[in-house]
């Protein structure tokens, strides 16, 4: 016969996990022969938070109030305790439990290598949060990082992308990066990868830009003059048909000249790179982007009031981490090979010109070296 090494040492008070919420239940006691109470491994799955917190967040990101939140599970039988259901339980532990995914999803390294990459601002009350949203080579979308800021300077963009490069993103690699018109994000753009940045300019926001200096009269005109140059395949045509607009309205319209002049050219980037189809006009616009804050208004417009910045981006990466569950591949991605070639090729090019130039100015200085001194008189 097996001699016995536990036996049981009545019942205790204690608390399960189910249906999200903690139920009072009389657990079991087991005590050792030797000496101390042993651990059940049934209660212990029971009694894991992992389910309750699962149930919180999924209630949370359904748009479930605190208030409301015990109306949507099951009732229990009449005399059952429970707990974890009240509105200040439930509002604690998601806090909780969104700033943990948040810093765990912000401090991770980039691994993923993305040649296009649009930054956009959501606006939350009076609070604008930077999103950096990649698309990889097969044209799925990574939401790389976020950045909250009172305004939209460029200090707050370049934290952004400092922060970026910081957990792995290589400054280095020629990159399309997907911008509004906004001075700011472009000055920012310029001071961390230099001048020869390659950016892609929101045409639709050009297009406001300019239909914004003029009377409504003309914005028919105008508009469909602005969508027949973008819609050409040739740059160079393009551009033509551009400063012809310009040349017309300089004269009665001064501040809707300027604005088309105002970077004109990094509207016409793609078709620059021989991009053009359905990835071109998914690119030259930042709608995929604008879907996304689209899709963070819908899971956080439960929110009433932001208290801080830290309570904006808890909400904020929460939405989109369930929004990036349905991300699909973007519109026309097979032409990501050809825009990956050409961005290789455009950073070879400049590579060349400034390898030329240094030489150039290397042996000007070794010229100037063996040229003797003049000494006067």
């Amino acid at each position: 016969m097996v001699e016995r090494t536990a036996y049981r040492g009545g019942h205790t008070r204690s608390w399960v996990t189910l249906g999200g919420r903690r139920i009072a239940i009389e657990r079991p006691r087991a005590r050792a022969v030797q000496a101390g109470e042993l651990a059940l491994p049934s209660f212990a799955w029971a009694a894991h938070e992992d389910p309750l917190n699962a149930a919180t967040l999924a209630a949370m990101t359904a748009r479930v109030s605190t208030r409301r939140y015990q109306r949507t599970i099951d009732p229990l039988p009449a005399g059952a305790a429970q707990a974890a259901v009240s509105r200040s339980a439930v509002a604690r532990r998601f806090v909780a439990l969104s700033a943990e995914r948040l810093r765990q999803w912000l401090s991770g390294r980039i691994e993923v290598a993305a040649p296009v990459v649009m930054i956009d601002g959501v606006h939350f009350e009076e609070r604008v949060v930077r999103v950096d949203l990649g698309f990889d080579a097969q044209g799925k979308k990574h939401v790389q990082g976020l950045r909250e800021g009172s305004t939209e300077k460029a200090a707050v963009v370049r934290a952004l992308l400092s922060e970026l490069i910081d957990r792995g993103l290589d400054p280095d690699a020629p990159r399309l990066w997907v911008i509004d018109g906004a001075k700011a994000l472009r000055h920012a753009l310029a001071e961390t990868f230099g001048e020869t940045a390659l950016v892609q300019r929101r045409q639709e926001h050009q297009r406001r830009n300019v239909l914004d200096h003029l009377p409504e009269a003309l914005h028919s005109s105008a508009g469909r003059a602005l969508r027949d140059a973008w819609d050409t395949p040739d740059a160079i045509l393009a551009q033509r048909q551009f400063k012809r607009l310009a040349n017309s309205l300089r004269k009665n319209h001064p501040g809707a000249a300027a604005s088309l002049r105002e970077g004109l050219a990094e509207t016409l980037t793609l078709i620059h790179l021989g991009i053009e189809e359905a990835f071109y006009r998914r690119l030259r616009t930042t709608n995929p982007i604008e879907n996304l804050n689209g899709l963070i208004a819908h899971y956080t417009r439960n929110v009433k009031r932001s208290r801080d910045g830290q309570m904006v981006l808890r909400w904020i990466g929460t939405a989109l981490h369930e929004a990036r569950r349905g991300f699909r591949a973007v519109r026309g991605y097979r032409d990501l090979k050809l825009l990956t070639s050409a961005l290789a090729q455009r950073a070879r090019s400049a590579f060349d010109v400034q390898s030329k130039v240094a030489l150039h100015a290397r042996a000007y200085s070794d010229e100037a070296d063996k040229v003797p001194a003049h000494v006067p008189g």
